[in-house]
């Protein structure tokens, strides 16, 4: 396995500007994760996740689109790939691609198919897994979803998975803070040092409370260096500096993660897009554009926040 990357700290999921033909927008996703890169405290970039609309893009898509991240953060930071497929063989080839072009890590996504039953079977979670770290010799980071998702992991199984030699790392995104300390505990517990990385971010500073060693958030692509602020006061037990972090973050938190939840990347595009930090918001079906409704909503979050005049 390739030394040197350590998950620690805050590492944003980028986003993917688009033009209005729905290609990719390289000058607007170079200039975007320039910016990931200079924030302060982060310690990597993720691409091709949910944040990058990873379900839209193609394998040429994915390739190129984890090219021009390792060639514009050129060193700065690691750059860990999402490997999302619903097969084993398919996952085996994207990680292939991604330790070609250079990647530091993988983030393995769970295949849907896990939601027919995949928690009674913990050995087909685990081949999953294994097929993949057989094949490519970078960490990887485990996907853990929500139960509700029907696709999440149970603490016994991600303990498992810590035991195979590249699991270097747990994304945590079960989005209910009894759940996240069972997990993080099993992690803990494994015998091997397993990162907890944080997907909490409706709960950004409990989870930090609890012991998360960083955080992989699509938020991140908004307010990167706040979330590593947040952290850094959490572990230097600075509580009421992280409080008052914690509290200018909320109102982009309620607006973000409100119902639908499904539009929580589309309404952080828009806010970098109020920002000026990317030229306009378009996504890819099938999502939708935000209304203009909600668009207000999301300025009036970027004041309370502070991040807009």
């Amino acid at each position: 396995m390739r030394q040197g990357l350590r998950f620690r700290g805050c590492m944003p999921a980028n986003l993917l500007p688009f033009t209005a033909d729905l290609a990719v927008d390289e000058p607007a996703y170079r200039a975007h994760l320039r910016w990931l890169a200079d924030a302060p405290g982060v310690t990597g970039i993720v691409a091709n996740g949910h944040a990058a609309e990873v379900a839209s893009l193609d394998r040429d898509e994915r390739k190129r689109t984890l090219a021009i991240a390792l060639d514009e953060v050129a060193g700065k930071v690691p750059v860990v790939t999402g490997i999302y497929s619903d097969g084993s063989r398919e996952a085996v080839d994207l990680a292939r691609d991604a330790r070609a072009a250079g990647a530091a890590g993988l983030l393995v996504f769970p295949p849907t198919v896990f939601m027919w039953g995949a928690q009674l079977k913990p050995d087909m979670v685990l081949r999953h897994f294994q097929v993949i770290a057989d094949a490519v010799d970078l960490p990887i980071v485990v996907f853990e979803y929500p139960p509700a998702s029907g696709i999440g992991y149970s603490p016994e199984t991600l303990a498992e998975l810590c035991k195979i030699p590249t699991v270097a790392a747990v994304k945590d995104w079960s989005n209910d803070i009894v759940i996240y300390e069972k997990n993080l505990r099993a992690v803990r517990a494994c015998g091997r040092p397993v990162a907890v990385m944080s997907s909490f971010t409706m709960s950004l500073m409990a989870s930090f409370l609890l012991g998360a060693d960083g955080c992989i958030s699509g938020m991140g692509s908004v307010v990167a260096d706040r979330q590593a602020s947040l952290l850094a006061a959490v572990q230097a037990g600075r509580f009421e500096d992280a409080r008052a972090i914690n509290d200018r973050l909320t109102p982009l938190v309620s607006v973000f993660y409100a119902p639908p939840f499904v539009d929580m990347h589309n309404r952080m595009k828009e806010a970098l897009a109020i920002l000026g930090r990317i030229p306009a918001a378009h996504v890819r079906p099938p999502l939708t554009p935000v209304s203009e409704d909600e668009r207000h909503r999301i300025r009036l979050a970027l004041r309370a926040s502070g991040l807009s005049a």
